[in-house]
């Protein structure tokens, strides 16, 4: 089992920056994949971005450039600096680890609400 719990999350203005954060504990097998999705209300949940073992990131076309994913293996922790907030990014973010290989291994946090207001 694997726990993930997620931080900073809140209230920004637009043009805002916030920083996510979300520290696994457990079985933390690696290599693996680390990401940040989001779900806006009546909408699927979306990737945001992610981040393998060896540094390889990969994000959706509407946050390039102003959202970077990173990651610090001895704390089993992954980040989501996000600047020039806009409000269409308002959503609850989810921190995801998963195995590139497996399906099995598949975790998911509680989700951290992020609201930016225009």
């Amino acid at each position: 089992q694997v726990q993930l719990v997620e931080s900073g999350g809140g209230l920004v203005q637009a043009g805002g920056s916030l920083r996510l954060s979300c520290a696994a504990a457990g079985s933390i097998f690696r290599p693996n994949v680390l990401g940040w999705y989001r779900q806006a209300p009546e909408k699927q949940r979306e990737l945001v971005a992610d981040i393998r073992s060896g540094g390889t990131t990969n994000y959706a076309d509407s946050v390039k450039g102003r959202f970077t994913i990173s990651r610090d293996d001895a704390k089993n922790t992954v980040y989501l600096q996000m600047n020039s907030l806009k409000p269409e990014d308002t959503a609850v973010y989810y921190c995801n680890v998963k195995s590139p290989y497996s399906t099995i291994y598949n975790y998911w946090g509680q989700g951290t609400q992020v609201t930016v207001s225009s």
